[in-house]
């Protein structure tokens, strides 16, 4: 599964797709009840998640990669 849906995206840029993510969705309840708050969804799922598709698609990855070396 981790190859379906790698960690790609840093834990800040996680935060802000979920923030950014209800917001928009909030759009399709209490704002003025559009149906594009409906694609809150998208942000919010990846942000949940840790994984965007497009990232994966690209070879694009936001989150760190710990570089030390494995010892026994």
């Amino acid at each position: 599964m981790s190859k379906f849906l790698p960690n790609n995206e840093h834990p800040v840029e996680r935060v802000a797709r979920v923030v950014l993510g209800g917001g928009l969705l909030s759009l399709a309840f209490i704002g003025p009840h559009t149906p594009w708050g409906w694609l809150g969804l998208i942000p919010l799922a990846t942000g949940l998640l840790g994984s965007c598709p497009l990232y994966t698609l690209f070879g694009i990855s936001t989150c760190r990669v710990s570089h030390h070396p494995k010892t026994t």
